[in-house]
């Protein structure tokens, strides 16, 4: 089965990432979604607004209409362990590197199960800086969401520099939009073009601020939620 892993703080999850979800499983034939709200994310400059759990409850709820779309807790701040020593059950921090996550899904998966991990363009121009990220791209796919203005260049250029083609291999690459397959240094990142949902937690934040309807951002579940708990509201 091919499987999907989408990360992220959803901070909230919104439109945007359901859009993206559902491209990415009928492009790519997905039997799976596994949604991972992130602890702390180690490439972030800020902590996320709204709590783990909150977080965490607001997947659930943008997920619950579809069986294949499947809420995890693999970056939860914590749990407790399995199993009990001497001094009985110890509890147990995950870490939340991206790595570290995809290692624990596939402990899970069948060995004939292909993973994927799904990330916008603009998180992907980053990939070299997360924590190993070679390692990262070897161990799984990559579904990249495009979007218009970028290239093959700019895709192949944000790759780790040993993973990256000389410069006289992908500078024809400039030419090209970000679309089809790459399989550059033992990375295979498939581009997703067409993903037209727009939304942000900026702007999402911004009508919370402005008392606006949510209604084009989130699903009615999730703005419902949103609401009764107060989130998003400067101070």
């Amino acid at each position: 089965m091919n499987i999907g892993l989408f990360g992220g703080t959803f901070d909230p999850i919104h439109n945007g990432h359901i859009a993206l979800a559902r491209a990415a499983q009928e492009r790519f034939d997905l039997g799976r979604i596994y949604f991972v709200p992130a602890h702390t994310p180690p490439h972030k400059s800020h902590a996320p607004l709204a709590n783990f759990d909150q977080r965490y409850a607001m997947v659930v709820l943008a997920t619950m209409g579809d069986k294949t779309f499947i809420p995890s807790l693999l970056e939860a701040p914590d749990v407790v362990g399995a199993q009990v020593s001497g001094k009985g059950k110890q509890q147990v921090a995950f870490a939340n590197y991206s790595i570290d996550t995809v290692r624990r899904l596939k402990q899970t998966l069948k060995k004939a199960d292909r993973l994927s991990f799904l990330i916008g363009v603009d998180a992907f121009k980053d990939i070299s800086k997360w924590h190993e990220a070679e390692a990262l791209l070897r161990e799984c796919e990559f579904i990249v969401a495009s979007r218009p203005g970028f290239s093959l260049a700019d895709v192949a250029n944000s790759l780790p520099e040993k993973m990256r083609p000389k410069a006289a291999v992908a500078k024809p690459f400039a030419k090209h939009a970000a679309i089809g397959d790459l399989v550059l240094g033992g990375a295979t990142i498939r581009l997703l073009d067409g993903v037209q949902e727009l939304a942000s937690s900026t702007a999402i934040r911004n009508a919370v601020a402005e008392k606006k309807s949510l209604a084009k951002f989130l699903d009615p579940k999730v703005g419902e939620y949103v609401k009764k708990m107060g989130l998003y509201h400067a101070g």
